[in-house]
């Protein structure tokens, strides 16, 4: 491994149709990942799979064999502040099918979306059955092996949690600040929010903030991908790196700075197998 892939190893998410280690894999050495995500469900059902042994084994002992860090995505239609119980239940029963799912194929992390406050319900009144839900099942994560739980803030689209990098601090709280919690900054949600980074000293100014909120050490996954909206725009369009609003200089000041230290950095941008190679390489280029 090279000193750069040691600070910040570059991926993707990848597809994984075919088989975790088979297909997923071989898609990351096409576009040059050193990091990659996948799905271990349908992102936009509520099926729990059992998985594949064979290729769950396979997968572990190669990322391990090639120093490739792997997180998983929960599935999109989790929403733990959600008004409806049935939604409710069927989310804590998905996200744990994510974390368990994440302990056999030696994920780092299971990335989840911070929800929304449904049917009218007021913020505090969500934060409480999101403290309710989800407590329990940080408090299952006893295994060496067992993946941390990063949260993700979202774009700041409807009744939207947790969008702004100030919202995680009472998302945080009503969690104890779980020792298993991790955050997943996602470059483009935070613009959307309404964090400008594509000024310079921007991206500064997003980290640090996140460091004094959060605290240090719980930046552990950045999803790196430009905006075809404008910031403060809660609109939640992915573009590639560069081609976008925020622009490639954003990306070179935040992976400069010190709280992205060991921190993965995984693109979820257009453009299939080119447009992916592409976005690798240009933010393997702006490393320090």
């Amino acid at each position: 491994m090279t000193e750069h892939t040691l600070r910040n190893p570059v991926g993707s998410h990848v597809p994984v149709a075919g088989g975790l280690a088979a297909k997923g894999l071989g898609y990351a050495r096409e576009i040059g990942a050193e990091t990659v995500q996948v799905f271990v469900a349908n992102p936009r059902g509520w099926a729990t799979p059992p998985g594949d042994p064979a290729q769950d084994e396979l997968f572990r002992a190669r990322c391990a064999e090639e120093a490739i860090p792997a997180y998983i995505h929960a599935p999109y239609l989790i929403n733990l502040g959600s008004h409806s119980p049935e939604t409710a239940a069927k989310s804590v029963a998905s996200l744990r099918h994510s974390l368990r799912r994440g302990r056999e194929i030696g994920a780092l992390g299971v990335v989840v979306h911070t929800g929304s406050a449904t049917g009218g319900r007021t913020r505090e009144t969500a934060l409480a059955q999101v403290r309710e839900l989800l407590l329990p099942v940080l408090d299952e994560l006893t295994h060496a092996d067992d993946p941390p739980l990063l949260l993700e803030p979202t774009a700041g689209q409807g009744f939207s949690l947790c969008s702004l990098i100030e919202d995680l601090g009472p998302y945080m709280d009503v969690l104890d600040r779980h020792p298993r919690l991790g955050i997943c900054l996602d470059t483009c949600h935070a613009f959307a929010a309404g964090h400008d980074f594509s000024v310079t000293g921007g991206a500064k100014a997003l980290l640090d903030e996140l460091v004094d909120v959060a605290g240090e050490g719980r930046l552990q996954l950045v999803h790196a991908n430009d905006s075809k909206a404008g910031p403060g725009s809660r609109l939640d369009r992915h573009e590639n790196i560069g081609k976008g609003a925020i622009g490639a200089a954003a990306f070179e000041e935040l992976l400069a700075h010190p709280a992205m230290a060991g921190v993965p950095v995984v693109i979820e941008t257009p453009g299939g197998t080119e447009g992916h190679a592409g976005d690798v390489a240009l933010l393997q280029s702006l490393r320090p």
